[in-house]
């Protein structure tokens, strides 16, 4: 089995479960009773200090449990993450294409949370926001948990600017820059999102930074933070991000093709730091692929 030493988490929600056991394996339906038991027989199943727990803990509305996901076969991910900045509060890392931010599905191990775990040797690091595993770019880690919170409070109140860079068709029809502004829930299956009618739960600005025959290249500015929300607002938009395996449609599963990476970067945070009050920017390293000019892709 892998393991990876970086744990999950969860506070247990309400529920009239006897025992920790019992909740666990009611909110979490795709793991079997039995892999739960052996995980507590294990100490794989902790509280928030490390101390394992016994399967007959009671249910505790609130109680956050730490346990580790294990798979017994992981696909090694063939690109590295870059840091690009340490200091005792903040981490701030280049994560490449294919390669998750936590354990999901199939990874556990080959996650940028576990691999930065083991480069530093700080189990303390939380993702501070998150980006799917297709697309690339700049990922925050809070490095502190005395700190966490006012890290955690600008994304909370909307006080960072994020902005990414995308390949997508031109869309000559539409005069940029513009907002756009939908609701976005889950869809089927249960990891694809979608518009639905209702109130606005999201919000992106979009202009176009460069033009070519067959592919504009777009700055996209997320005001909100929907899963999804970039690859499903240009998708509705009339120009699905290049090669993204998502949207508009899915096809049957396949292995990734690492030839062809979602043309999506997270390519700039900036905000004032919440302790120090002066402005931070970072920017990434990484490019996404340029069309050959006359020929396109």
């Amino acid at each position: 089995m892998s393991r990876s030493p970086a744990a999950s988490t969860v506070h247990l929600p309400p529920g009239s479960w006897g025992t920790v056991l019992e909740g666990l394996c009611a909110l979490f339906p795709r793991i079997d009773r039995a892999t739960w038991e052996d995980r507590f027989a294990r100490g794989r199943v902790q509280d928030e200090s490390g101390q394992p727990l016994p399967a007959d803990t009671p249910y505790r509305v609130g109680l956050c449990v730490r346990y580790f996901r294990e798979v017994p076969t992981e696909v090694p991910i063939p690109f590295h993450e870059t840091l690009l900045h340490v200091d005792a509060h903040l981490v701030v890392v280049d994560k490449p294409h294919f390669l998750p931010v936590t354990p999901a599905g199939g990874f556990v191990e080959e996650t940028v949370l576990a691999r930065l775990t083991r480069t530093l040797g700080n189990e303390n690091l939380v993702p501070l926001h998150r980006i799917d595993r297709h697309t690339a770019g700049l990922v925050m880690f809070s490095a502190d948990p005395a700190s966490r919170d006012a890290y955690q409070s600008l994304f909370r109140q909307r006080r960072i600017e994020k902005t990414y860079e995308a390949w997508a068709a031109p869309l000559p029809h539409l005069s940029f820059p513009l907002v756009r502004r939908s609701r976005i829930e889950a869809g089927e299956p249960f990891f694809r999102m979608h518009e639905v009618p209702g109130a606005p739960n999201s919000e992106t600005h979009f202009d176009v930074l460069e033009r070519f025959d067959t592919h504009w290249r777009y700055a996209l500015q997320p005001v909100t933070g929907k899963k999804h929300q970039l690859r499903v607002h240009m998708a509705a938009l009339g120009a699905p991000i290049l090669h993204d395996p998502f949207y508009p449609d899915l096809p049957e599963p396949r292995p990734d093709d690492h030839a062809h990476p979602l043309q999506l970067l997270a390519r700039r945070l900036s905000f004032l730091d919440p302790l120090s009050g002066m402005p931070r920017e970072f920017e990434s390293e990484l490019s996404l692929l340029t069309p050959a000019p006359g020929l396109g892709w």
